[in-house]
């Protein structure tokens, strides 16, 4: 089972202890483009430090602050992996073919794919 699962609320909050090296909530309710309560942010950081995304650091008056515990690297690559289990039988194949197959894809998207396919394969 991949390990760091989070949900969009958790992602939004995350995106911000990414760019920083500590937060308050307070912190947090301020960077995030949309009105989130203090309460909700509060409730998303004490779940993320449940699931070990974030350490709760020293306090600074009457808030704590957080910190990531993983990068946001690993927790990509942890919601790849259960998507990947989940959707395609963990088939990575299977999971790059449905994305090129999308009609999102663009010539660049797809000129960047075989560069970065060359690339890996020279690697290995």
């Amino acid at each position: 089972m991949p390990k760091h699962q989070l949900t969009k609320c958790e992602s939004e909050v995350m995106d911000v202890v990414w760019r920083r090296d500590f937060v308050t909530v307070n912190d947090v309710v301020e960077a995030i483009d949309r009105d989130l309560a203090y309460t909700t942010v509060l409730t998303t950081m004490r779940i993320l430090e449940d699931k070990g995304v974030v350490c709760r650091g020293e306090k600074i008056g009457r808030a704590y602050t957080y910190r990531a515990a993983v990068s946001k690297e690993d927790v990509r690559h942890s919601m790849i992996r259960a998507l990947t289990d989940q959707l395609f039988g963990g088939s990575i194949r299977s999971l790059v073919l449905s994305l090129i197959d999308s009609d999102q894809v663009s010539p660049e998207d797809l000129e960047a794919v075989r560069k970065a396919a060359d690339e890996a394969e020279r690697h290995q």
